[in-house]
């Protein structure tokens, strides 16, 4: 028998932005070899982290995802989903929601973007009661004087490859101090799944250089680039059959529901979405071909593919939960498809 570590990571129930928690165990096993169905529940006290009360405060932690952390030898990574001690849902559970059924055909890639802030609250390269040159230099750049932090970027990027997330790309923001990551995922409950561990594994490696990873969609006040989360999706027929006529009449059946998805992109997004900085107004619903100031983009990818691919929706923040935007881009997807099809008959 050999003694394996196994770190068990769920969300809690604040609001209006959940935390990533966790905590470990070690457990024996003859050969681990990362199955979810031979891992036991397990149990926290839901009363600390909002998801229950104190005079019944037990949660159960329920196995879903395994990674690889490699971090520790013998070592993995358990995302749970959270229940109650009855075995009913909790709020908190947002994972839960997405459709089985149409899980497998809907591919979701998130762009991350965050800030690299020090202990003070300012970030990585700015001066202390200062500011540096205006934006212009920043985006993915090189040398010192225009990218603070490559190592921690560098080293997360390395990490998540080695643990199995599916991180596909980084790259220097437009802000000072700002960086993002690619993280992309076939069936949707797998894409918001390696998001959620992306996220956790950049936390750890913040903590190693005593960096926060801010995640606030409008950290630096002023004329500075906010930070979102622009998230892409396809599904059987937008890969497969497309056209122009079909997509254009598939965004617009995303407007009668501009204000629901709105509800769920995030905390303080209304400070992100002016009209400025490369975003559209939170006020107003549009899309464009190549129009980064539009509410969802049609990419250069699908139009010149025949108009067949993907579409990117821009409205969702940094700190927005990815199983919610994925339940409510499935959700409308269901209609304005049917929709879109009728309209080109």
């Amino acid at each position: 028998m050999s003694i394996y570590r196994f770190d068990y990571i769920w969300l809690d129930g604040y609001k209006p932005t959940a935390n990533i928690r966790t905590k470990a165990q070690a457990l024996e096993f003859d050969k681990y070899k990362g199955s979810v169905d031979d891992l036991p529940i397990w149990g926290f006290d839901g009363s600390s982290t909002h998801q229950a009360e104190g005079h019944d405060s037990d949660c159960i932690l329920q196995p879903v995802r395994t990674y690889k952390n490699p971090l520790h030898k013998n070592s993995w990574f358990v995302l749970c989903e959270v229940f109650n001690r009855d075995g009913s849902l909790p709020p908190s559970n947002y994972r839960a929601l997405i459709d089985d059924e149409a899980n497998d055909e809907f591919w979701f890639g998130f762009e991350q973007e965050y800030v690299l802030m020090n202990s003070a609250g300012r970030p990585l390269g700015f001066p202390d009661g200062g500011y540096p040159e205006p934006q212009g230099p920043y985006y993915c750049s090189v040398g010192t004087q225009n990218a603070a932090g490559r190592h921690i970027i560098d080293e997360h990027f390395a990490l998540c490859l080695k643990a199995g997330i599916g991180v596909s790309g980084i790259n220097g923001e437009v802000m000072l101090g700002q960086w993002e990551y690619q993280c992309f995922g076939k069936g949707a409950k797998r894409a918001a799944d390696d998001l959620i561990m992306s996220r956790f594994m950049l936390h750890l490696v913040t903590e190693k250089y005593d960096v926060i990873a801010n995640l606030d969609p409008k950290p630096i006040a002023g004329d500075w680039n906010g930070s979102g989360m622009h998230s892409n999706f396809s599904f059987n027929y937008l890969r497969e059959v497309g056209g122009k006529e079909y997509i254009e009449a598939l965004c617009q059946g995303f407007e009668p529901f501009h204000k629901e998805h709105i509800a769920v992109y995030g905390a303080g997004n209304e400070q992100r979405l002016t009209g400025a900085h490369e975003t559209a107004s939170i006020d107003q619903f549009s899309f464009g071909a190549s129009n980064r100031a539009a509410s969802i983009r049609i990419p250069i990818y699908t139009t010149s593919h025949d108009w067949k691919g993907y579409i990117e929706d821009r409205r969702p923040a940094s700190d927005a939960c990815p199983y919610q935007i994925i339940h409510r881009i499935m959700t409308t997807v269901k209609i304005a498809h049917a929709q879109a099809l009728e309209a080109i008959k």
